[in-house]
């Protein structure tokens, strides 16, 4: 067999161009991790960043890479899953787990496309033109996809080592100047340290805060997974065993290592920087709320009104809004205006 192609005459790539197939999915996390991790955790962010880093690198890769061992055509956990149970009951786990794999294939799909129609919506040069057109954006973005695919394997591989090593160049790129910054000025590092602790008193409650908000920080590792299921697209060594191809265990053993390091040390800087170059007010959303007002209370100088700053469903930071004797019509509430001290021009309108 030559170690460019299988016995079928279908052609396999380097583990490191694979890797790049798996970073479409897989690095493309960063595009959002970062902004979803300073919203969820605040100040703690960096901290249960780094717990997500540890359980990706000491319990998602040994799992992954013993998968990998187990099944070097690419079959996964799955077959590992079927070996282990009688036929019927093996079959039911198979077509259970496949469901779910799919669900979960079209929601990561969706997802990362909705976040770059996000992307491209605010982008100075497209708002314009794109305003208020995210559906089709992201259902554009979807079908471009899914046409890339069907063209087959090896297309799809050339694209993503293209899109991939742009991608990560302009993230290092950013993420450099910005740690040049930061380290530059040991304030920075000061004042999160004085607002982790103000808020929550002791070390020991800051491992378990970072514990407790971890799972929302769960779409960090999203993707990883795929580093299994592109197994038969790594190209094998000359004179493999066609049962056991140790240069396909091998290779994509070395592709989700190097996957997870690559992501570890970008989610992990990325963290910082968001926690400490970026308001928090940056991450607030323009939002316009709707409140009734007891005429009674409006007169007599008595209207207050909680509005929440950073998320409108389960804020975790709101301004009580004193409403003026008789007002009527439209309110601004600027950030900086609130008890929060924050920085920014965040506004919050109230009708």
């Amino acid at each position: 067999m030559h170690s460019g192609e299988t016995r079928a005459g279908h052609q396999t790539h380097s583990w490191w161009q694979v890797m790049c197939l798996t970073g479409v999915d897989y690095f493309s996390t960063l595009g959002y991790q970062p902004g979803s991790a300073a919203l969820a955790a605040g100040a703690v962010s960096p901290l249960a960043t780094l717990v997500l880093v540890a359980l990706t690198l000491f319990g998602a890769l040994p799992v992954y890479s013993r998968v990998a061992q187990e099944s070097p055509h690419g079959e996964g956990s799955v077959s590992m899953l079927e070996r282990l149970l009688s036929f019927w009951p093996g079959e039911l786990l198979v077509l259970a787990l496949l469901g779910f794999l799919a669900t979960d294939f079209i929601i990561t799909i969706t997802l990362s496309a909705a976040d770059a129609s996000a992307h491209l919506i605010e982008n100075p040069f497209f708002s314009r033109v794109l305003a208020g057109q995210q559906v089709p954006v992201t259902l554009v973005l979807v079908l471009l996809l899914g046409a890339v695919f069907l063209r087959g394997f090896r297309e799809a591989i050339g694209i993503a080592v293209v899109l991939v090593a742009v991608y990560l160049a302009l993230n290092a790129v950013v993420i450099g100047r910005s740690l040049l910054d930061l380290f530059s000025s040991p304030v920075y590092f000061q004042n999160w340290k004085q607002a982790l602790f103000v808020q929550h008193g002791s070390a020991l409650a800051l491992v378990g805060v970072s514990l407790l908000v971890f799972p929302k920080l769960a779409l960090g590792p999203s993707g990883f997974e795929t580093g299994v299921a592109v197994m038969p697209q790594v190209r094998g060594n000359l004179g493999n065993d066609a049962r056991l191809p140790v240069g396909r265990v091998r290779d994509p053993q070395r592709l989700l290592t190097s996957a997870a390091l690559i992501m570890s040390v970008f989610l992990v800087s990325s963290s910082l920087i968001t926690t400490f170059l970026i308001a928090p007010t940056a991450f607030w959303p323009q939002t316009l709320i709707t409140r009734t007002v007891n005429a009674a209370d409006l007169s007599s100088d008595a209207a207050r009104v909680n509005v929440g700053l950073d998320d409108q469903n389960s804020p975790q930071q709101t301004y009580t809004l004193k409403l003026p004797a008789g007002a009527r019509g439209t309110f601004q509430v600027n950030a900086n205006a609130s008890k929060l001290r924050c920085w920014g021009g965040v506004l919050k309108t109230l009708r």
